[in-house]
């Protein structure tokens, strides 16, 4: 299971601001790791640089440095929407009638094909296959007497999940759907303004968290100073899996931080699910937290039974049948001495298709492990995600084929136990009805009637936008 992606952006006067979205995005590098860009505006144009993998190998200093102004937007990608190319990219840009945006996406679209048509046949063009274009091209071809306006009307057409940053000349607008389905947060930097996907980007450049914005809310950056705008009422779906897998152990959604409620998780599992064991263990990194919150209601003493090779990132080299078998061995190798022989609790954040998990149970047992019982974060997901979380159909999904036993018996495990959809409430301690619980009811917050492929949006190459001023 991947995020969407993550989106940032920054507002000041007297500081680098594409130096400073660099660094951002280096925090919400687990959001994306396909793709990174920036796009910066100085009051009269907008400069754009995209690239291919890490934030790392993206941008270099020459880069960097061509990005002038004092706005900025940037974005790490991992696709739902258009595959994994460089035109795909994000900041995506949109020009009409002398008018330029730049926009970065966290989400999903559903009616992104008929928005699309309608678009074309209006006299739109498109150059990418991601639902994000059909956003700014929306957004363009909206009536209004401003940016705030158009928006508006542009919200009432969209469906789906979007938290959204996105650059004109001179204002930096940030944009969260009416579910809130992806967090999106405000903060305040050397008396200017930033935004970010989560927290834990503000903390790293030194800026101050103001607030979360609201479902439904527009924030609007200029050199006024910040107006939001239009929050809405009605029924809230914030992804429950940030809380999860998504966000870092380190943000703050909802005045609760990540780490308090995954450690929060894995303690509740072990009242729901105790068993008779040696020693508990996390899957780094992700269920880390639980795993100490399961040995810290169990009793059971905690260990590091994996070491995870924390510099396997995204690769465009394609291994080999041989380096293909050793699949998790690649990321995770166990630490032998310590776990063999021994009756081992092993905590996870979540089975989707279940492909990943028999290895690292092989992986466990071959290093010595007596026994292993694996316990999971998440309720059984049951149901595909339409809202930004490039997951699995209906029809890949384990648990939607298979009973507890026979995944049980598929994953080669001793015994298994997945958190139950009230102990997980209880672990992040909000209101129920704020989150999207989808993925384990199927009950969506908004109709969905079917599946759209990742790729339906495709169009044939064109002109490499990726270093071009607007």
């Amino acid at each position: 299971m991947h995020e969407s992606c993550g989106v940032f952006g920054v507002y000041a006067s007297g500081i680098n601001v594409a130096q400073t979205t660099f660094f951002a995005l280096f925090a919400l590098q687990h959001r994306g790791q396909e793709s990174a860009g920036i796009a910066a505006a100085d009051g009269h144009g907008i400069r754009l640089h995209t690239n291919m993998g890490l934030v790392s190998q993206a941008f270099t200093e020459t880069d960097l440095a061509s990005l002038k102004g004092h706005i900025a937007i940037g974005h790490n990608r991992y696709s739902t929407t258009g595959s994994s190319r460089p035109l795909n990219a994000q900041p995506i840009i949109a020009k009409s009638g002398g008018v330029t945006i730049a926009l970065a996406h966290n989400g999903n679209i559903i009616n992104a094909r008929p928005l699309r048509d309608e678009l074309q046949e209006r006299g739109y063009h498109f150059r990418t296959g991601s639902d994000s274009e059909v956003i700014a091209n929306l957004i363009l071809a909206s009536p209004g007497p401003n940016w705030q306006k158009r928006i508006e009307h542009a919200m009432h057409r969209l469906q789906g999940a979007y938290s959204l940053a996105i650059l004109t000349e001179d204002e930096l607008i940030a944009v969260r759907d009416p579910f809130g389905v992806r967090p999106l947060c405000l903060g305040a930097i050397d008396n200017g303004w930033s935004i970010a996907s989560e927290s834990c980007a503000l903390d790293h450049i030194g800026a101050q968290f103001i607030r979360e914005i609201e479902p439904g809310e527009i924030v609007v950056i200029d050199s006024h100073g910040m107006k939001g705008l239009n929050e809405t009422e009605g029924r809230k779906a914030l992804c429950i899996f940030e809380y999860i897998y998504f966000a870092r152990p380190d943000s703050i959604i909802q005045g609760k931080l990540l780490y308090s409620a995954r450690e929060a998780m894995g303690r509740i599992l072990a009242e729901e699910y105790p068993v008779d064991a040696d020693l508990v263990m996390g899957v780094p990194d992700s269920a880390t937290a639980a795993g100490i919150g399961y040995s810290n209601g169990s009793g059971i003493p905690y260990c590091e039974g994996l070491v995870k090779n924390r510099y396997v990132g995204r690769t465009f080299i394609e291994p080999d049948q041989r380096m293909r078998e050793l699949g998790v061995q690649l990321k995770f190798n166990p630490l032998s001495d310590i776990i063999a022989g021994k009756r081992l609790v092993v905590v996870d954040d979540s089975i989707v298709r279940g492909t990943t998990t028999p290895r690292v149970v092989s992986l466990l047992k071959k290093a010595g492990a007596a026994e292993v019982h694996l316990r999971i974060c998440a309720p059984p997901i049951r149901h595909p995600c339409f809202f930004g979380v490039d997951m699995a159909s209906k029809w890949e999904l384990i648990a939607a084929r298979k009973t507890i036993p026979e995944i049980r018996q598929h994953l080669g495990a001793d015994s298994l136990g997945y958190l139950s959809l009230e102990g997980l409430i209880r672990a992040v301690d909000l209101p129920r009805d704020i989150f999207c619980l989808a993925c384990f009811t199927g009950a969506y917050p908004i109709p969905v009637q079917i599946e759209m492929d990742k790729l339906a949006l495709e169009a044939l190459p064109q002109e490499d936008l990726s270093e071009i001023r607007f």
